[in-house]
Parts: structure tokens; C-alpha cells; sequence
């Protein structure tokens, strides 16, 4: 059947095209990911074209998938980054939702304290497996959404239920999302393991019903494209399963489904979790799920700070979103929960914006903007920072006297200055006597309190 499709304003094929289809043996794409070697990227050129939604916003997993790669955070830790979230995203809800398991009693105890906030963004949601038991919980705790577990991949369907098929997949499923609908709770069903799975056979045609079973109810049913493995490509041309501009376009080309229900979840195996999540952006989908730091199961998922920054590259500037609040919650990781943050983590790293080159150093004492990638301190609170070693030179150390000690302008210490030359001869000796770690801020003060006198008290405040 053809129909004249609006949006492109051409005659376009009908879903009919995309059965349901029961293969004799699971399709474990054996080809594209072959036992005991490196996964492929395979290419059929055909391009796809990007639509980025008219509006894109970011939804958070750290109560959920965050919580499976660390230890389980306490209620106040949760309601407490729950509440950095909802600063940072703004009164116009770029981070629009939070998910949240309900299994425990602690879990439910976040949910009440999140709602009892009475934010409007992030609005509190659940995540189930498609079960009975667990969306008894969901409508014990009066949700309004709840992300619904629904596996794609024959990998999943023909090992988690043995002797079950792709319609007793969808059928278990449909069972599920029918019970939310009725009992007027709206659902959003995680496509896992999306990138091994049967798009044209399984995905598109499951899409299919639930987007009809929307119009019959006049509720969305938002699908969330999971690439639980990390398998997903951002190339133009590349062939599916892999391809996250091919997943979008064909969620919302063939099966319908409109850019403000879909929704990408990405993991970092392969370092692609961003710049998918961006690539689904560009393509047409309206959600990207991420945590706070990228934390989450095995490597992680979508960093949201990172995402913040993306959305704001790509849409331009939103004076509701403050990106200051990125480094309470870093610091929050560090001092309430113990988390340790990589040091060179973009934007929340300790040394995300700190070197230890002298020629860089010197190069910043003219202007911050050739070694610096944005104005980190208006932006995140954070000056450019710089470390001392061997390599840092003169300029770098009289760098770190003038940012630490905040002298500007014609006061500045100049790397000619023979006290500083004094300073790097002594950290040079120490180096070449075999020292490999950097130069403390407390042994800096000491030496800058010995070799620059003038400036010894102000050195000694540095001192712990």
C-alpha cells in the first residue's frame, strides 16, 4: 500500500513491508560480530537524511544504570544530586527525566523525598521489568511513566526464556504496557541490545504495534533505542544493526514513531557513547539518556555534563542552564560519595584544564584563550590550572606564582624574574636526581617563600 507522507511530501511505502519475522534459528549477526574477534563495522553507503528534532533534551540514569557499577548510593545522596540536576538543567527542563529502580526500600524512600521536592523537571520515572510483581510497584508509588524492560536481540529472546520466539516476546511485552495504559500510566519501552538485533524483522514491526496501540489509546508509548553493548556507529553509510543515523531514521520513518517518543541510550565500550548520543540528536531523535560523570555498567554511559555541553554547541546558549553547577556535583562525587573521577575527566576531572608544559604556561600568561578551551571559570567555575615538573620551565612557574597567589596585571611575576629562575633550577636538581612525581602546591609555597621573599608570607598562606 502507498501513502502520501506529509513530511517529505512524496508517496511512500506502507508498513506492511515490515513483518514480524520467525526465524528458524536465532540471527546472532555472526558475521558482523564473530566469536573471538573484533566486532566490524560494515558499510552498505546507503545515507540517510539528518532531521534533528525541533526540540532535544536529556534524561538521566544515574539512580538506575549508574547504581550498577558503584556502590548503592543512600537517599540523601540521591535527593541530593537530584536536586543539582534539576539546577543545572534549568526551569525549561533540558534534563527532563529521572529514572529510578523501586526494588528496595531505600529506592522508594528517594522516589518520595525527589517527589516531595515538587519539581516540575526532572520529572521522577520508574524502570521495570516486564512483570506483574514490578508494576505493582510503580502504581504503589503513583508514577506517571515507567521505562518497561523489553529485550530486541535474538541474543536475549531465544536465552533469557528458552523455547520462547519473537511473538511470545512482543506478546509478553504488550501485556505489560496494556496493564500501564489502562491504568493510565504512560510507558517507555527499552529496546536492549538494539544493535544486535533484527531491525526489519523484530524491531521495526514491534515498534509498529506499539505505535498503533498508542493511537488506539491516545497515550504516547515512547521507545528508548538502547545500545547496551556499545556496538553503535555514528558513520553515514554504515549498515545496520550498527548504524545509530540508520536506528533513528527508520524508528521514525518506517514504524512511525515521532522524534518526541524516541529516546538513545548508549554505552561507552567502545568510546562511541557520546558522539552516538549526539548523533541521535542530529538524526531526529528527541532524548538522549546519560548519568552525572558518565558512570554506569561495565565502561559507562553518555556523560550529562558532557551532553549539557553539546546541546548547548549545537542549539546555542540557554541562559536557564547553569554549567557551574557541574562542579558542585563533581565535587559532591568526591566528598559525599568517595567517588573517584578520573583526573584528566573532561570538565570534571582535578586536571581536566591543567599543564604541566612550560611553552603552554607561558602561552597562557599572554591569553588564556590559546591553551584554554573555553573560559573555564566563567563557564564551570574552574581557572585554568598548571602543575610544575622539569617540563614546565620558567614560564610555567611563574605561571602557577601568579595564578595562585592572583597577581595580575603589571605586578605579575615575569619568568626572567631571578627568583624564579632560583625556583627551577632547585625543582630541575630534584628531577635529575631521579624525582618522578609532580611538584606539590605546599613544596612550591616553600620554595617560592625561600627564593622570593618579598612574597614569602603570601607563599606561606598556601601552606596547609
Amino acid at each position: 500500500m502507498l501513502k502520501f507522507d506529509e513530511h517529505t511530501r512524496t508517496l511512500l511505502q506502507d508498513e506492511h513491508l515490515f513483518e514480524l519475522h520467525e526465524p528458524e534459528s536465532p540471527e546472532y549477526y555472526d558475521d558482523v560480530f564473530p566469536q573471538g574477534r573484533v566486532p566490524l563495522i560494515v558499510f552498505n553507503h546507503r545515507h540517510v537524511p539528518m532531521v534533528p528534532a525541533p526540540e532535544v533534551w536529556i534524561t538521566d540514569t544515574t539512580f538506575r544504570d549508574g547504581q550498577q557499577a558503584m556502590p548503592p548510593l543512600r537517599p540523601k545522596q540521591i535527593v541530593d544530586l537530584y536536586e543539582l540536576m534539576h539546577q543545572l538543567g534549568g526551569e525549561k527542563g533540558l534534563i527532563r527525566q529521572s529514572e529510578f529502580f523501586l526494588y528496595q526500600q531505600r529506592d522508594r524512600q528517594a522516589v518520595e523525598e525527589c517527589l516531595a521536592l515538587g519539581y516540575r523537571y526532572p520529572e521522577v520515572t520508574a524502570w521495570i521489568r516486564a512483570h506483574p510483581r514490578d508494576f505493582q510497584l510503580v502504581k504503589d508509588m503513583g508514577l506517571q511513566e515507567t521505562g518497561i524492560l523489553t529485550s530486541v536481540s535474538d541474543y536475549h529472546i531465544f536465552h533469557k526464556w528458552p523455547g520462547s520466539n519473537r511473538r511470545q516476546a512482543i506478546d509478553r511485552y504488550l501485556a505489560i504496557v496494556k496493564d500501564a495504559l489502562s491504568a493510565g500510566i504512560r510507558c517507555r519501552c527499552h529496546f536492549e541490545d538494539l544493535t544486535r538485533a533484527d531491525f526489519y524483522g523484530f524491531v521495526v514491526p514491534f515498534a509498529i504495534e506499539l505505535r498503533k496501540l498508542a493511537e488506539e489509546t491516545g497515550m504516547p508509548i515512547k521507545i528508548r533505542a538502547c545500545d547496551t553493548m556499545g556496538y553503535g556507529v555514528p558513520y553515514p553509510g554504515a549498515s545496520l544493526p550498527r548504524s545509530v543515523p540508520g536506528i533513528i531514521y527508520g524508528l521514525d520513518h518506517h514504524a512511525g514513531i515521532p522524534s518526541e517518543w524516541l529516546e538513545w541510550h548508549g554505552h561507552n565500550d567502545f568510546h562511541k557513547a557520546l558522539v552516538n548520543s549526539a548523533t541521535a540528536w542530529l538524526y531526529g531523535c528527541a532524548g538522549v539518556n546519560a548519568t552525572l560523570l558518565g558512570v554506569g555498567e561495565r565502561t559507562g554511559n553518555a556523560p550529562i555534563e558532557a551532553l549539557v555541553f553539546e546541546y548547548l554547541a549545537l542549539r546555542g546558549d540557554d541562559p536557564t542552564v547553569n554549567t557551574r553547577v557541574i562542579s558542585e556535583i563533581a565535587r559532591y562525587f568526591r566528598k559525599e560519595i568517595g567517588y573517584e573521577i578520573p583526573p584528566q575527566q573532561p570538565f570534571v576531572g582535578s586536571r581536566f584544564n591543567t599543564t604541566l608544559a612550560g611553552i603552554h604556561a607561558d602561552a597562557l600568561a599572554k591569553d588564556n584563550r590559546i591553551y584554554t578551551i573555553f573560559d573555564t571559570e566563567a563557564l564551570l567555575g574552574v581557572p585554568a590550572d598548571i602543575r610544575i615538573t622539569d617540563k614546565s620551565g620558567r614560564a610555567g612557574v611563574a605561571h602557577w606564582i601568579n595564578l595562585n597567589l592572583e597577581i595580575e596585571g603589571e605586578d605579575r611575576i615575569d619568568k626572567n624574574h631571578p627568583g624564579v629562575a632560583a625556583m627551577f633550577s632547585k625543582i630541575s636538581e630534584q628531577y635529575e636526581d631521579g624525582r618522578v612525581a609532580i611538584m606539590s602546591d605546599e613544596e612550591m609555597a616553600e620554595l617560592l617563600a625561600e627564593h622570593i621573599p618579598e612574597l614569602a608570607e603570601r607563599a606561606r598562606a598556601l601552606l596547609p
